[in-house]
């Protein structure tokens, strides 16, 4: 017998949403507030390359990322809450080996 613990993977998938989308979230807003693209330090004036619009487009789409990243690792932990913490299941046996 084998035990699989399942609730677990849910919590995984959850922390993984949660850390890479408040990551993109707090990059979000700080490109909205304040940020500004690495063109502009090489342009000869700054938003000579990157408009400011595009920068504000961009900005918008990381913010909107990251919180919908956030609401899938709040998705996965409420969705987790109806797993089992553990399975039991019989052990298969490989249909491959490598060294046969």
């Amino acid at each position: 017998m084998e035990t699989i613990k399942i609730r677990g993977l849910a919590r995984l998938a959850a922390a993984m949403f949660a850390g890479w989308g408040g990551l993109a979230s707090v990059k979000g807003v700080y490109d909205l507030l304040g940020g500004q693209p690495e063109a502009n330090l090489y342009a000869p004036a700054p938003w000579a390359f990157v408009s400011l619009a595009q920068w504000a487009r961009y900005a918008v789409f990381e913010l909107v990322f990251g919180l919908a990243c956030l609401a899938l690792a709040w998705y996965c932990l409420r969705w987790g809450k109806r797993l089992p913490e553990t399975v039991r299941r019989p052990r298969k046996e490989p249909e491959f080996t490598l060294f046969d």
